[in-house]
């Protein structure tokens, strides 16, 4: 029997929820785009992209996804033959590294693991083996939805620092911008990314990027710039320059919407919502781990995001409870992907979520590892609920 008929639940980590008011927005007949309020809709997402990163710095919008914004901020600050030192905790960074191979950059991998974060000791300790500086920047996500890890970007701004390193610092935040602090300008960072189909609440099609005035003085000299991701053009002086061409007129209309949104939310509201939607989680999972088949990704409990949770599950449990959560419940939670492809799940938590999205998602999921006869600890919905009773 299905008990799905009603209002279903996407759960996973991008794309994620869109608001109504931010589909409304979009339902509205296109304008001109040289001149008009289309011109205001774009200072608006430009100027807020610079309260969302935390920056003073320049911002620009790209008709892309996140891949799109790899490629924006390699071009844009590097030459031919350059090295990133790419920062493995997950899959993300080292797509974001090969992305710099087809370009015709040297990327070389800190190797990591799927169950940690980026060690700051390990990084500073290449940056001062790397004595002639051939080392041109170090990239690293913030949040990588694949493992479900938290880097600690300030502290691995203080190891570059304290290896005196001058490589340009970028940062992915396309799983955390809009659901916990970043800070580009405090923490020093010098490229920052993110996507607008994850915190930001909008369908997928747009990404952002935001330069510091070092990547400013880096993109002086790059030899790699591409018509179509050249921050020169898009400073331009004619509107249609800020998009190299048309503008993606209603993606942008729903940006606005969405960013009003979080605003009226307030960003640090925003990040405390995401902050106990991830705990109350966490707390679940902690309790189904006693019952021996179930258990996080991420073993350390500091690295574990309030984006998403990864947990790990034997490949047959996995797929069996995705199954019975979307076609018994009307729940829809994320599959594992890259190095732990089909191991266990992504239970999402970012976004246009509350708390009764999450608590109904926890509660399928219990339902299912009962239904299923899957080992767990009894009790994982109700240590969320005193969770959020107690912290409330």
């Amino acid at each position: 029997m299905s008990l799905r008929h009603g209002k279903e639940f996407l759960m996973i980590p991008g794309p994620t929820n869109v608001p109504d008011e931010v589909l409304r927005a979009m339902h509205r007949p296109a304008v001109d785009i040289y001149e008009g309020p289309l011109l205001e809709t774009t200072d608006f997402c430009l100027t807020s992209l610079k309260r969302l990163f935390r920056t003073e710095g320049k911002t620009y919008i790209y008709t892309a996804n996140g891949h799109g914004a790899w490629d924006a901020a390699l071009c844009n600050t590097l030459k031919r033959g350059d090295k990133v030192l790419v920062l493995e905790s997950g899959r993300f960074a080292l797509g974001w590294g090969e992305a710099a191979e087809i370009a015709g950059i040297e990327a070389e991998i800190l190797e990591g693991s799927w169950d940690k974060s980026v060690d700051p000791a390990r990084l500073e300790e290449r940056l001062r083996q790397d004595t002639a500086h051939d080392i041109a920047a170090v990239l690293v996500v913030q949040v990588d939805t694949a493992s479900g890890v938290w880097n600690d970007i300030l502290a691995l701004r203080k190891a570059i620092d304290a290896a005196g390193h001058p490589a340009l610092f970028m940062v992915d935040t396309i799983a955390s911008l809009g659901c916990m602090p970043f800070e580009m300008d405090a923490w020093g960072v010098d490229v920052a990314l993110t996507g607008s189909q994850k915190g930001l609440m909008c369908p997928p099609g747009l990404s952002f990027v935001a330069a510091s005035p070092k990547a400013d003085k880096a993109h002086e000299t790059a030899t790699l710039r591409t018509n179509y991701t050249d921050w020169t053009f898009r400073q331009g002086p004619e509107h249609y320059q800020k998009y190299c061409g048309t503008p993606p007129e209603h993606l942008l209309y729903a940006f606005q919407r969405a960013l009003e949104l979080l605003f009226e939310e307030g960003l640090e509201q925003a990040w405390h919502r995401h902050a106990l939607l991830g705990e109350a989680t966490r707390r679940a999972v902690s309790k189904w781990s006693q019952g021996g088949a179930v258990d996080f990704n991420i073993s350390e409990p500091h690295a574990r995001s309030n984006s998403v949770t990864v947990v790990r599950l034997e490949s047959t449990h996995a797929s069996d409870l995705r199954e019975f959560t979307k076609t018994v419940c009307g729940v829809t939670i994320g599959g594992t992907i890259g190095d732990i492809s089909g191991k266990g799940i992504r239970i999402a938590h970012m976004g246009h979520v509350n708390a009764v999205m999450l608590l109904g998602t926890l509660g399928a999921i219990e339902l299912g590892f009962d239904k299923l006869s899957i080992p767990h600890g009894k009790g994982g919905v109700r240590a969320a609920i005193d969770y959020l009773a107690e912290t409330l």
